[in-house]
C-alpha cells in the first residue's frame, strides 16, 4: 500500500509569493500557495495553503486549509483545517477537523460536522 506523502512533500501547482497582489475569483485542481496579498473567492477540492506573509479576504470552499497567515472571511473546508503559529484568523469556519497550534490567534466561529452532515452526533457506543 503506497503511503501519500505529507501535504508540505507534494508539489505545488501555483504560487503567488510574498508582495504580490491579486483580486478575483481562484479555482484550481491542485496544491496552491498563497503568501500575497489576495482578496476575492477560492475554490478547490485540494489544498490551499496560507503562508506566514500571506494577507487574505475570502470565501474559501477548499478540501483543506493550512493558514499561517492573515486571513478573514469564512472557510468551508471539507477535510480539514490546520491553524499554524503565527496565524491571525478573523471569521467561521466549517470543517469536520481542525488543529491549532500554540500562539494562533482566532476571533471565530467554528462548525464542525461528522461523516459530512452537519450537525449529526457520534454514535456512543453503550458501557456494559
Amino acid at each position: 500500500m503506497k503511503k501519500e506523502a505529507p501535504i508540505e512533500k507534494r508539489e505545488i501547482k501555483a504560487f503567488l509569493g510574498p508582495g504580490s497582489e491579486f483580486e478575483g475569483k481562484l479555482v484550481f485542481d491542485e496544491i496552491v500557495r498563497l503568501d500575497g496579498t489576495f482578496r476575492g473567492e477560492v475554490t478547490s477540492k485540494d489544498t490551499l495553503i496560507i503562508g506566514e506573509t500571506a494577507n487574505i479576504q475570502a470565501e474559501v470552499n477548499v478540501g483543506t486549509l493550512i493558514l499561517s497567515g492573515k486571513f478573514n472571511g469564512n472557510i468551508k473546508a471539507t477535510s480539514r483545517v490546520e491553524l499554524r503559529s503565527p496565524a491571525r484568523l478573523e471569521g467561521n469556519i466549517e470543517t469536520p477537523v481542525l488543529v491549532m497550534e500554540e500562539g494562533v490567534v482566532m476571533n471565530s466561529s467554528v462548525t464542525m460536522s461528522v461523516g459530512g452532515l452537519e450537525g449529526e452526533k457520534t454514535k456512543e457506543t453503550p458501557k456494559k
